[in-house]
Order: structure tokens, then C-alpha cells, then sequence
């Protein structure tokens, strides 16, 4: 296993690890080939994709949550990116603003597609409000 593959690999296991208190089935998701579902199963209709790279690429990390997100046919999604010296609970975590219960008037035009940058704890708290 290469080294970037180890780090992804470790920071899917404490994401998990973390998840677990909120929702006590989920796992760690079995690759997919072209057809991925994202890193985490076991949360009912949510499709959450984990990065841990040096490099931030959050525009085509998104792109490719949604995609993980059809693929998974889920009604929410969640990417969430490793914040080196921070505990998980306070890794970035980015939702679309269109799965979350805000009155899209008072956004930008376009702000359907805008996502919003919180911490992990936030975004659980969130997507358990949520019904999820």
C-alpha cells in the first residue's frame, strides 16, 4: 500500500471511529470500482467522501461527492478534509447548502450550488437535525 493510500486509509478509520457515536452502524465502505458510493456506509441515505491530502482540491472533491452521491442515490452528502493537528471533531467538513434547511432567499444567486464549511461535530449535529 502506498503512503498517500496509508493516510487516507488511517483518516477513513477515524472518521468512522467518530461517526460511530452518532450513528452506531457506520463503517467503512468497500471500494466500488467506477461506480464509488463514498468512504462511509451505514448512515442511511447520506454519501460522505474523506480526503487527507496535502494538496487542497476542494472543487473537484465536490464534484466528486456529488458524483459518489448519485452513484449512492442518497438524499445527502458530506466531504470531509483532514485538518492536521486538530482533533477529528474538528476537521472541515463541506455540505451543500441545497440539502440544508436554510431559506435560499436570503443567498447569492446560484447559492444552490455553494456549499457550506463547517467542523465534523457541526455537520453530525446537522445531518442528525436533518433526520439522518
Amino acid at each position: 500500500m502506498t503512503k498517500s493510500k496509508e493516510k487516507g486509509t488511517a483518516a477513513e478509520r477515524e472518521v468512522v471511529r467518530y461517526l460511530q457515536g452518532w450513528w452506531p452502524a457506520a463503517e467503512r465502505r468497500a471500494l466500488s470500482g467506477n461506480k464509488d458510493k463514498g468512504d462511509v456506509a451505514g448512515i442511511n441515505s447520506v454519501c460522505i467522501e474523506i480526503k487527507a491530502a496535502k494538496t487542497q482540491l476542494l472543487a473537484a472533491w465536490r464534484r466528486e461527492t456529488l458524483v459518489e452521491q448519485e452513484n449512492a442515490r442518497a438524499g445527502a452528502c458530506l466531504l470531509v478534509v483532514k485538518r492536521p493537528y486538530k482533533t477529528v471533531s474538528n476537521w472541515d467538513a463541506y455540505m451543500p447548502v441545497s440539502q440544508m434547511d436554510i431559506d435560499q432567499e436570503f443567498l447569492p444567486p446560484g447559492g444552490i450550488f455553494e456549499w457550506v464549511r463547517m467542523d465534523l461535530l457541526l455537520a453530525a449535529v446537522t445531518l442528525r437535525q436533518l433526520g439522518y
